[in-house]
């Protein structure tokens, strides 16, 4: 109960934040109490920067306090500005000549220091008089991280306040809608396809300020996609074309008033467009190795598949799911057309078959019945193993081990005998290469036998499997002679 009030806390002191109303100013200037006569002048600090021994007279709560807040500058036909308000409390003292303030900006590593010297008058009955000191002529940025000193002037060693303070962003209300670098501006866009080209439309900023208008790739950042374009603040025309090579999801258009630190946005209207990505696989013949890498961020998931083109469904490949940003690789792949990748993604999936064109060598296994034997065996262009079962296929994607599978080079057989219960429509031969990490399973199913009456009693085809399974060469030359007339 304690956590929820904390955040709704939190959330308040936030909205408030955002909320907050920046007090308005029309000059900068220096203030002091009433009756206390005080001017400033820049200072460098360098000369200020040496601390001395203070007399003993001098106390070291010479120095009261600081408070910082933000200012606005607003002068009609001028853009608003942003001021730090400082006020110091200090006691005067005989050995204070006057404050030197400096602010030191954490971000640009920039200083602004200014003087402040109280008048010599009747300086003994001032003594001891608390005066009240106000300084808003330091120009900040939005958002800008700034260290603020106060220091006696000469200085004593120990005397001394300082103060970190964070200027508004362009959240806050007041700052967004009259600081000029809080202007992003509005971007809309016309596509051409042909042309490959984006052209960007401008609207919704300074008239008098120039416009960065650049293509990028988002990743971490907006990567730079070619040189950006200036859209003058003095022309009418508000609009500019950029080329792109590739229309990717990640391909942005950003765009930025040409002033420092100034608030850029962005339009990604090309998030959905995820197809091009899949696209980019390699294999390389000499590793074995099938990679894919992303052109740009995307959440996905991707697994080998083995495609079907009965019902155009790619059957998964076990144990090749992979579930990674970057780059993914398969290390000694069958390079079989039937060897697919499955990207999944929450919009859908997508498969693409890298060997389906015939570029690189692929496999087959054909079956031939011979009495009551089927016989199998395998044709490639390189050497390779393979490995041989009789299965039953309950499901599309799942077929059940009848038996003992075994090994098989090219230009070798294996005769499997087979009863008439082994001929029916679910029972399939299986066959797979084993000399690589992810290789498809072929099938072939609903076999023709030549069968002379023999019939096994319990009907029962694993049994008949466990019978025998022996090599056949002869019988395997016999076929390919046959086959080749």
């Amino acid at each position: 109960m304690i956590g929820i009030y904390v955040q709704i806390l939190l959330i308040i002191l936030f909205w408030n934040a955002d909320c907050q109303i920046i007090p308005r100013i029309e000059e900068c200037g220096l203030s002091c109490s009433q009756g206390i006569h005080c001017k400033s002048k820049p200072s460098g600090g360098i000369f200020n920067s040496f601390c001395h021994d203070s007399p003993a007279s001098l106390s070291s709560m010479v120095l009261k306090s600081m408070k910082i807040s933000t200012v606005m500058k607003c002068v009609q036909g001028s853009p608003c500005s942003l001021h730090l308000n400082i006020k110091g409390a200090l006691s005067l003292d005989e050995n204070v000549r006057g404050l030197e303030i400096c602010s030191f900006s954490l971000d640009t590593q920039q200083s602004q220091c200014t003087n402040v010297r109280f008048t010599r008058k009747k300086s003994k009955m001032l003594n001891g008089k608390k005066v009240q000191v106000q300084f808003n002529c330091f120009e900040v940025n939005v958002a800008q991280h700034i260290y603020v000193t106060m220091k006696t002037v000469p200085h004593y060693c120990e005397v001394k306040l300082s103060q970190q303070y964070y200027v508004e962003d362009c959240r806050n209300s007041d700052v967004g809608k009259y600081i000029p670098v809080c202007s992003a501006g509005k971007l809309d866009y016309n596509l051409d396809r042909a042309r490959k080209t984006v052209t960007v439309n401008v609207s919704n900023f300074p008239r008098d300020q120039d416009y960065y208008v650049r293509l990028c790739h988002k990743w971490f950042t907006c990567e730079d996609v070619g040189a950006f374009a200036v859209i003058k603040g003095k022309e009418s025309f508000k609009s500019v074309s950029l080329k792109y090579s590739q229309l990717l999801p990640c391909l942005c258009v950003e765009g930025w008033l040409a002033l420092p630190d100034a608030r850029r946005i962005q339009l990604c209207p090309f998030e959905n467009d995820t197809q091009v990505l899949w696209d980019n696989t390699v294999y390389n013949p000499l590793t074995q190795t099938l990679a894919w890498e992303p052109a740009c961020p995307v959440l996905v998931m991707v697994n080998l598949c083995r495609f079907t083109k009965s019902n155009d469904h790619c059957e998964d490949i076990e144990n090749s799911f992979r579930n990674s940003p970057e780059k993914v690789k398969y290390s000694r792949v069958d390079t079989h057309p039937k060897l697919c990748m499955k990207f999944t993604t929450k919009r859908g999936s997508w498969i693409k078959c890298p060997f389906a064109h015939g570029e690189f060598p692929a496999w087959k296994m054909r079956t031939a019945a011979v009495a009551e034997q089927i016989q199998v065996f395998f044709t490639s262009q390189t050497k390779a193993q393979f490995s041989v079962l009789v299965c039953n296929r309950t499901q599309m994607a799942s077929c059940e081990s009848l038996g003992m599978h075994h090994s098989v080079s090219v230009g070798d057989s294996v005769s499997i005998p087979m009863s008439r219960e082994m001929c029916g429509s679910t029972i399939c031969i299986q066959g797979w290469r084993t000399d690589v990490d992810y290789s498809v399973p072929l099938q072939v199913c609903d076999t023709y036998c030549g069968f002379h009456g023999q019939s096994y009693s319990d009907g029962n085809p694993a049994k008949a499997m466990t019978h025998s399974l022996v090599w056949n060469q002869r019988s395997a030359a016999k076929v390919r002679r046959k086959g080749g007339k």
